[in-house]
């Protein structure tokens, strides 16, 4: 059984959640100049995924702690070369993620680590593999479909012959995923696309995780071994290993079961600064860890698109509304034509009407909507509410 260093600090429960914010982009002033580069460079990680409502959940993060940058100029900041550089990659990190192309070196432990094991059971042809790699040589940046096919069939799992090679040279880490067009992945060798001085795996494992670990730290702010381990999906034990060596600081939290540890710059002053409302993607940093996100605010966050519609109780793509450091209510959204559609609303009391008004206003203008609808509030007194302050801010 490993032996915890004594803690060096106890913090509240408000000074840990005040620390997770200022970490998260949430409190203080944002980092304009910087913009969306800086964003993905302070979080270590952008989750991507597949859902678009408002607005795919890349795009919404940035938006979520700068307000309304552009779409386009969200996609151009995270893939465009600039100086003759990338400034992102794809890989498995927490899931799917855009990562800071600097991070590439440290994630040779988890390359290593897929070719010595392939955990899937596709089928992959003889030969595949070396005609994939021959033809991105040849034919430079190409999707699955301009390689030869995606898929058999039009199942989604069914993937050809040639989307499992190329998807194993990905985690490799021989090709790498230089944007997304159209959603599909765009895969360019290596050797081209990643930077000549971070091409390379000569890492070891522990220094890979020292790293991932030292950068969870800092992106978090504080938070308990398994916090840690998540936000890049590392073992339990894995942490173990580095966390010493790390530069994260042993910490208690009140009120938190676990020990914790800490980023020391988030120690060293008291955070402070202005809120950030606004609505926040299911897959945001912020709160994609349940445990951490009920431990934190008090708030049981779960995305229900995947429930059957039925069982639901919150709606397809609840985004939950921050304001005032807390997290204060959800909105299911969705759009016809310029008018933004609150399907459904849950507001943690009166207090929260005029921030989830605010949060849909901004949100409707980003998505270059001119009007909001409510169709449903969970707690009917407040509808009437809700729409008075909507009208007022409206107009």
């Amino acid at each position: 059984m490993t032996t915890l260093p004594r803690p060096l600090t106890e913090l509240s429960a408000d000074e840990a959640r005040r620390i997770a914010l200022r970490a998260q982009g949430f409190l203080g002033a944002p980092d304009r100049r910087a913009g969306v580069r800086g964003v993905l460079r302070h979080l270590g990680a952008v989750q991507l995924d597949t859902i678009s409502v408002l607005a795919r959940s890349h795009e919404l993060v940035p938006y979520a702690r700068l307000g309304a940058v552009g779409r386009r100029t969200v996609e151009e900041a995270y893939w465009t070369q600039g100086s003759g550089r990338p400034h992102a990659f794809e890989y498995w990190s927490h899931a799917a993620c855009i990562l800071p192309v600097e991070e590439w070196p440290h994630f040779a432990f988890r390359r290593r680590a897929y070719r010595a094991r392939p955990h899937w059971n596709h089928e992959l042809p003889e030969g595949t593999y070396d005609q994939v790699i021959k033809q991105l040589r040849t034919e430079g940046p190409l999707t699955a479909t301009e390689l030869g096919g995606a898929k058999r069939t039009s199942e989604w799992w069914d993937w050809s012959g040639t989307k499992v090679a190329v998807e194993r040279a990905l985690m490799y880490g021989e090709v790498v995923c230089v944007e997304r067009r159209g959603w599909k992945r765009v895969y360019d060798l290596a050797e081209r696309a990643i930077p000549a001085d971070l091409l390379h795996d000569e890492l070891d494992d522990s220094e890979c995780l020292r790293r991932l670990v030292r950068l969870a730290g800092q992106s978090l702010g504080v938070g308990t071994r398994a916090d840690i381990a998540d936000y890049h999906r590392l073992k339990g034990e894995q942490v173990d290993a580095v966390i010493a060596d790390s530069g994260l600081v042993p910490v208690t939290v009140a009120g938190w079961s676990k020990p914790a540890w800490a980023d020391p710059a988030a120690l060293a002053a008291p955070p402070r600064g202005r809120h950030r409302t606004t609505l926040l993607s299911p897959f945001d940093s912020l709160i994609w860890e349940r445990a951490r996100t009920e431990r934190i605010f008090g708030f049981t966050h779960r995305l229900e698109a995947y429930v059957p519609r039925p069982k639901r109780v919150y709606g397809y793509f609840a985004m939950p509304v921050l304001a005032g450091g807390r997290l204060v209510g959800r909105v299911d959204p969705a759009r016809e034509g310029r008018t933004l559609v609150a399907k459904q609303v849950t507001l943690d009391g009166r207090t929260a009407v005029p921030a989830v008004a605010q949060a849909l206003v901004e949100a409707a203008g980003w998505v270059d909507c001119t009007d909001v609808r409510v169709e449903r509030v969970d707690a009917p007194e407040l509808r009437e509410a809700l729409t008075g302050e909507l009208a007022r801010l409206l107009a």
